[in-house]
């Protein structure tokens, strides 16, 4: 029998595999593989922004519920789970900004941290790893630190020298950045939504764009067709309730028109050890021939 290839995207928080990347997800699950995602921290200090779900009860109860919301993503998507046990930094406000607080995720020695995620590799076994670039997709501590402890765990997981109490070394063939938040994107479906004479969320957004910001479509090596599986990624995102409001831009581009204008989700290939032709749509290319699937 010819062996499955497995994906493992690594996440700061919960909800974010259900905002990037989930219906390439979707798709490789539908196609036989096996995904994992791998969430470093369980989200306990995120706000709750769906008003709807903003009171006392779940505030008081975040942590649990946040796992509960999870498991529920989880099996929509259908992927494997496992929780890294890290705990959520939050994100600072404020000028200047208040410290870290102690013993959060930002905080913890990367050697710790990565080791943890390199078991995981280990046991797990992934052809390719998808995970943030050094921003962090934006700049929150435990999405910077979450692209650094990937990046260190794909060279770790596969030196027998490092961490050997941890697993046999396993050598993951490609490395890849998410890029979910593109201006092209934005503003493609901004220029449909208003030729169909319906409102844009994006105006405003796109008005206060900083000329300076570069948009990372011009990093994208990787095209995945997966607008087959928009609406269980969609469905995978409301089941994070504190932190999804339904009325908000996630939603407001139907269905029908972001398989039409935009039915890729996009990233950026950082290490190969396939061969592989650029520009990609399948980030098993090269993978596939090599593990003979």
């Amino acid at each position: 029998m010819a062996e499955k290839l497995r994906l493992m995207a690594v996440h700061a928080h919960p909800d974010d595999e259900s905002s990037k990347g989930a219906a390439t997800m979707a798709r490789y699950v539908a196609e036989g593989h096996d995904v994992m995602v791998v969430t470093c921290t369980g989200g306990e200090r995120g706000s709750i922004l769906n008003p709807a779900m903003d009171r006392p009860d779940v505030l008081e109860n975040m942590a649990e519920i946040r796992r509960e919301e999870m498991a529920t993503a989880a099996k929509i998507l259908g992927i494997q789970h496992r929780w890294l046990g890290f705990v959520d930094s939050g994100l600072p406000e404020g000028d200047p900004k208040p410290p870290l607080p102690e013993g959060c995720f930002a905080l913890v020695p990367l050697e710790e941290s990565a080791e943890a995620l390199v078991r995981v590799v280990r046991e797990f076994r992934p052809h390719v790893i998808v995970t943030y670039d050094e921003n962090g997709g934006y700049p929150h501590p435990d999405h910077i630190r979450c692209h650094e402890v990937s990046v260190a765990a794909f060279d770790a997981a596969a030196d027998p020298d490092q961490f050997p109490e941890a697993g046999a070394p396993w050598q993951t063939l490609k490395l890849y950045y998410s890029h979910g938040f593109l201006k092209a994107k934005m503003v493609a479906f901004h220029e449909a939504l208003l030729a169909r004479g319906a409102e844009s969320p994006y105006g405003e957004w796109l008005a206060n764009w900083d000329s300076n910001r570069k948009d990372n479509m011009e990093r994208v090596t990787t095209q995945v067709p997966c607008g087959d599986y928009f609406e269980q990624g969609l469905e995978a995102l409301r089941a994070h309730a504190t932190q999804i409001d339904p009325t908000a831009r996630w939603f407001a581009v139907p269905l029908d028109l972001q398989r039409e204008i935009w039915p890729t989700e996009e990233y950026e290939l950082v290490r190969s050890l396939v061969d592989t032709t650029l520009p990609e749509d399948d980030l098993f290319a090269g993978v596939r021939e090599k593990v003979h699937v």
